[in-house]
């Protein structure tokens, strides 16, 4: 499912080769059943993938996929479904493969289409990709150029829906591996960009996450940060006591102020917010694909603007910023 050794071969005279060193163990850990008691019904939904030739892989669009060199009769479509399917939910996205269509619970293009703008070219950058769930953003990146993305996250079943869109698209300059940023070798300085969407607000350290980021980052690099913030100055930041709209792993909210100051103290050159909007449920929702509760779930339903235990409803903000 990972091509470790390719990997290794591909790293091994360059500023990665210290976590090729590394990676076997990672990934063993990584999709080891004793984290996941699913992973072996989400291996086998993988393997019952059909083989079916690819014409064209699509993935400068909203709906990242690919297309079939001929008509796919209703078998061999019943038999893409009920495998993809089996490794529901499905989080980010949209995708769309052949001519099925998976309508994520977030809309991710909306995000990417926030950003683009805004960034330096991606062309011929290596770009690590933090907590990117099923690689979404990894194929949007790679779509704008990128000569290597590494996307990293530790949920086994995201790692196995990026291996069943790998199973098609075949792009080896592509790979999700099963890890934490924690779990990067220190001072890399291996990377022209590092994205980092949806993760800050999770960390119970924000200010070592942003550290990681930086120094994964050769000198000059740049940073695309999106992360959870509140309404305020520089002197303001929401710790929540429990739970943010429902969330239990919700540690710093600040406002986009104090992100601000959080990254010049740490030497981030020109950190700038590119854009900040509150999250509409148009955006995130429940699915076909993703049917568990989501964002509309998650607010009062008295008022929309607050999350069910009184706190501002989820505001996000992207920010920019060139490693020193």
């Amino acid at each position: 499912m990972i091509d470790i050794e390719t990997l290794k071969e591909r790293w091994k005279d360059g500023p990665l080769a210290p976590w090729g060193d590394l990676l076997a163990a990672q990934v063993e850990v990584g999709l080891s059943v004793l984290r996941h008691g699913d992973i072996p019904r989400w291996r086998s939904a993988l393997e019952s993938l059909p083989d079916i030739p690819v014409k064209d892989v699509l993935l400068n669009r909203a709906a990242v996929g690919v297309t079939a060199t001929a008509t796919l009769d209703a078998r061999v479509l019943e038999e893409l479904e009920a495998a993809l399917r089996g490794l529901c939910p499905w989080r980010k996205g949209p995708y769309e493969l052949f001519s099925l269509p998976i309508d994520t619970e977030w809309h991710s293009d909306w995000k990417w289409d926030r950003l683009t703008q805004h960034i330096e070219s991606l062309e011929d950058r290596r770009v690590l990709d933090v907590g990117c769930g099923n690689g979404y953003h990894c194929w949007r990146i790679r779509g704008e150029g990128a000569s290597e993305v590494i996307g990293i996250d530790p949920s086994p079943l995201f790692v196995i829906q990026f291996a069943a869109l790998q199973h098609y698209i075949q792009d080896p300059a592509v790979s999700v591996l099963p890890i934490g940023i924690e779990k990067l070798p220190p001072k890399l300085h291996a990377f022209d960009t590092a994205f980092s969407m949806g993760v800050l607000y999770h960390r119970r350290s924000p200010i070592e996450h942003l550290q990681t980021l930086r120094d994964s980052l050769r000198s000059g690099g740049q940073l695309v940060l999106e992360t959870l913030v509140i309404e305020g100055d520089e002197r303001q930041c929401l710790v929540p006591e429990g739970r943010y709209a429902r969330m239990g792993n919700v540690w710093f909210i600040p406002s986009s102020a104090m992100l601000i100051l959080w990254l010049g103290k740490l030497g981030w050159k020109n950190p700038r917010v590119v854009d900040e909007s509150v999250t509409t449920t148009e955006e995130q929702r429940p699915t076909d694909w993703m049917s568990f509760q989501s964002l509309e779930h998650f607010l009062d339903p008295n008022d929309p603007s607050l999350t069910l235990e009184g706190y501002p409803a989820p505001r996000r903000a992207v920010v920019i910023a060139e490693a020193p």
